[in-house]
């Protein structure tokens, strides 16, 4: 009789990826890190357990939009008291620190709770080329 395997988070392999965040547009960019996040890629994925890899991003500050979000694209929150709305553009956003827009986009994308925190941990984000984890040797990201 066969039976299903259900992954362990310490028994399952860990590799490294690298991003080029130029290379395509943001929101299809963090859909891709965010699936290998999670470890949807592998055949071992199992929903309840951190299956992913770690992901290196770079180029962070030369990310692309499509159409006219670089113009127009808002982020918002909320603290929860009337009033408590804030409202910022993509400009104001990404400028005070390139890798936001990033982190942020893959941060949606992935379970919420402690889970989804635990999986976060695992993506690195540099706004230009160089990144202090060539030690793990990054391989191409998978397509």
């Amino acid at each position: 009789m066969n039976r299903t395997i259900s992954a362990k988070a310490p028994e399952v392999p860990r590799g490294w990826f690298l991003v080029d965040a130029a290379a395509e547009p943001l929101g299809r960019m963090a859909a891709r890190v965010a699936r290998v996040l999670m470890g949807k890629h592998r055949p071992l994925y199992t929903p309840h357990c951190d299956t992913g890899e770690f992901v290196v991003v770079v180029n962070a500050s030369n990310t692309k939009l499509t159409g006219k979000k670089a113009t127009e694209k808002i982020y918002q929150r909320y603290s929860g008291y009337p009033g408590g709305r804030k409202e910022i553009p993509y400009p104001r956003f990404a400028s005070k620190d390139p890798t936001r827009p990033i982190r942020v986009a893959v941060e949606r994308m992935l379970p919420k709770g402690p889970l989804g925190k635990r999986m976060l941990r695992k993506l690195k984000v540099y706004a230009g080329t160089d990144h202090p984890h060539a030690a793990q040797r990054p391989q191409p990201f998978p397509a």
